[in-house]
């Protein structure tokens, strides 16, 4: 019954693949319907557009209070390259998890290849896009950029499998 309610509230927001779709967004209440993390590896705070099955964008803002920071590194704080990773990720996840039916599904990764460009630092707004590159049969390819102020600092080409899909 609640799978039915998240499909409505998709299909309400305007969701599906559609030509000319303009997607919809997600503030931080409605994003846990769409994703199983939770504080503290919940690394998006909003969804400013996803386009089911195609695309996602939003942002991660890093206050220097994060968990994080007092160990990595405690005279020059940075956010860890493998949680800039991760929230590409959940992101990639949103844009798999608003389609239709797989509200609540937990994508599992099967690999990935990462460049971090510079360091994102406290204070910073990680700005993520991602895009679906493929999806069939439960397995999913994406790629995913991360930006602060315009900037590329992170890029990540991920691949998830849902297995829940393949059996």
């Amino acid at each position: 019954m609640m799978e039915d309610s998240k499909s409505e509230k998709i299909n309400n927001r305007g969701g599906g693949i559609q030509p000319g779709d303009q997607g919809f967004s997600l503030d931080t209440l409605e994003l846990k319907d769409y994703v199983q993390f939770r504080y503290p590896f919940l690394l998006i705070d909003r969804v400013t557009k996803v386009i089911p099955g195609k695309s996602a964008k939003g942002y991660k803002f890093f206050s220097n209070n994060d968990w994080f920071f007092s160990g990595h590194f405690p005279d020059a704080p940075m956010v860890p390259g493998a949680l800039q990773f991760e929230a590409i990720g959940q992101m990639l996840c949103v844009a798999l998890n608003t389609l239709p039916g797989m509200a609540g599904t937990i994508p599992k990764l099967l690999s990935f290849d990462v460049k971090c460009r510079k360091p994102v630092l406290p204070g910073d707004r990680f700005d993520i896009e991602v895009k679906i590159l493929f999806w069939r049969d439960g397995i999913c390819k994406g790629k995913g950029v991360g930006y602060v102020d315009g900037e590329t600092v992170c890029e990540a080409t991920v691949l998830h499998a849902v297995t829940e899909l393949m059996e």
